[in-house]
């Protein structure tokens, strides 16, 4: 029998200042799927995702959770934006629990903390962290409220290279664990194949999907195996056919 997916996104016809940005998206995603969208910057990526979490509600179409149409900002989804957005007043505790309500779950900011790698970081402000740190932050208050959806809109575009891989490696882990499904946008095809159990292609004016590439590969993936290039060069021919460089 085929589970139900947790998300169902269908956006009908997205406008902005007249123009037509997006065109007849239909997406969905079961639990702990991770799926990649990748295409040229302007193609609707983001707009998309801001859909998703309920910041853009002026389009035509819908976006069910678990099978239940969403009108605006929800706990169950969680988006985790390019740069962390801390408040620098708060420490990084107060930045974990901010989207809470009630009393402080101390103890679970310091598991989430040690999850993702900040064990007794919690009484430092973030002008004390890195920016890999920073970011590490930003995902553990965006697991707090445990969604059943997590948003990532290029989360390691500003980090440097090494850092970069160890916090896909973290994303990794951390969907495994919860068993969330992660949608994620990103300019970097490795990455995109490396993370996603499906990496969709972005067409521009309007944006739409043109490409679905399943990843058929058991993880952990070994970034230089033949399997995992032999998708990255079916990612790039797709993103060329679609004149996205």
């Amino acid at each position: 029998m085929t589970e139900s997916p947790v998300l169902q996104i269908q956006v009908r016809r997205k406008c902005f200042a007249g123009q037509e940005v997006l065109r007849d998206v239909r997406l969905e995603l079961q639990e702990g799927e991770c799926v990649t969208l990748v295409g040229a910057s302007g193609c609707g990526k983001s707009t998309l995702l801001r859909i998703v979490a309920g910041l853009d509600r002026d389009h035509e179409g819908e976006v069910r959770l678990n099978g239940k149409s969403t009108s605006g900002p929800t706990r169950d989804i969680r988006f985790v934006f390019q740069e962390p957005r801390l408040f620098p007043w708060l420490t990084v505790a107060g930045n974990v629990a901010f989207d809470g309500s009630g009393p402080v779950d101390a103890p679970r900011v310091e598991a989430l903390l040690c999850e993702v790698g900040l064990a007794g970081f919690g009484a430092r402000l973030p002008k004390e962290l890195s920016g890999g740190q920073a970011q590490r932050v930003a995902i553990a208050r965006g697991l707090f409220v445990r969604p059943r959806v997590l948003l990532l809109d290029e989360p390691f575009s500003a980090v440097d290279a090494f850092t970069r891989l160890k916090l896909q490696e973290l994303l990794l882990r951390i969907a495994r664990a919860h068993r969330i499904a992660v949608l994620m946008v990103t300019h970097d095809i490795d990455e995109a194949v490396y993370l996603g159990d499906r990496v969709l292609v972005f067409e521009a004016d309007p944006g739409r999907i043109g490409a679905s590439i399943p990843v058929v590969l058991p993880q952990p993936r070994d970034r230089d195996s033949r399997d995992v290039n032999a998708v990255v060069s079916t990612v790039r021919h797709a993103l060329q056919r679609v004149h996205a460089f």
